[in-house]
């Protein structure tokens, strides 16, 4: 793995390609960013802020949503998917906000993710946007940016949150999952598009498959260049001159 240098490096670069990086999801509070992030899960961001303005209307404080219907609440949330799971997980997020929080979201890990629908992710994405608390969010983007470019090893997100975490400064935590999240949406792709990547000359896959695939196959391509060169032509013998046999002159 690189150094914490080259890894906060790293996350400064990525953050110049993607300026302003953000949570693409829409809230007002923590409130709203809580329940919209339970609503993401198997879903998209997108999806998710077409569903939420109504949502919030209808039920827009923790004492609202918890006197809500799983009926009433699925309909308005079904194109989200799993939507009974998630209407479930939202009222009993929100009864225990109401009954144990004074209806308000803590801002600690270990009260979070005793709400039903939050696990660590979740926590660090409201943690790092709405209550200014150091979070760095781990999700499949992530995964995929650090350990390609180096900067963290493994599949397991609580690791490589640990991974990123002790080589970054708590102020940058949360910017880290943002710009790798971003750019795993649009550049760093399960097909990547490494020519529009700012980091590509300190990516590990760049430069250890990428860049030995070009270069094995421009090698490749000369060989085949210099084989052509020095072929020759096959040389056609030359027989009898065809056409009839000239008649012997009479004596």
């Amino acid at each position: 793995m690189k150094s914490a240098q080259a890894t906060r490096r790293v996350i400064e670069t990525l953050s110049e390609q993607h300026p302003n990086a953000d949570t693409e999801l829409h809230y007002r509070n923590a409130f709203e960013l809580l329940a919209a992030t339970i609503l993401s899960a198997q879903s998209t961001d997108v999806r998710v802020n077409m569903v939420t303005p109504a949502l919030f209307r209808k039920y827009p404080d923790a004492t609202a949503l918890a006197r809500a219907t799983p009926a009433d609440l699925e309909a308005q949330i079904v194109s989200t998917g799993f939507f009974r799971q998630k209407a479930r997980a939202l009222i009993g997020m929100a009864q225990i906000l109401v009954a144990d929080h004074g209806g308000s979201v803590p801002a600690d890990m270990e009260k979070l993710t005793a709400l039903p629908g939050v696990g660590r992710k979740t926590a660090n994405v409201v943690l790092g946007h709405a209550l200014g608390v150091p979070g760095l969010p781990v999700d499949r983007h992530v995964l995929r940016v650090s350990n390609r470019i180096g900067i963290a090893e493994g599949d397991d997100p609580e690791v490589v949150e640990e991974q990123l975490c002790s080589r970054l400064p708590p102020e940058m935590w949360t910017l880290a999952s943002d710009v790798q999240i971003l750019h795993g949406r649009r550049i760093c792709r399960p097909k990547p598009l490494c020519h529009e990547c700012s980091v590509r000359e300190s990516c590990d896959y760049y430069r250890n498959v990428v860049a030995r695939e070009r270069t094995t196959k421009g090698t490749k391509t000369v060989s085949a260049t210099k084989a052509t060169k020095n072929t020759k032509a096959p040389v056609r013998p030359v027989g009898p001159r065809s056409g009839p046999t000239p008649r012997r002159a009479r004596r």
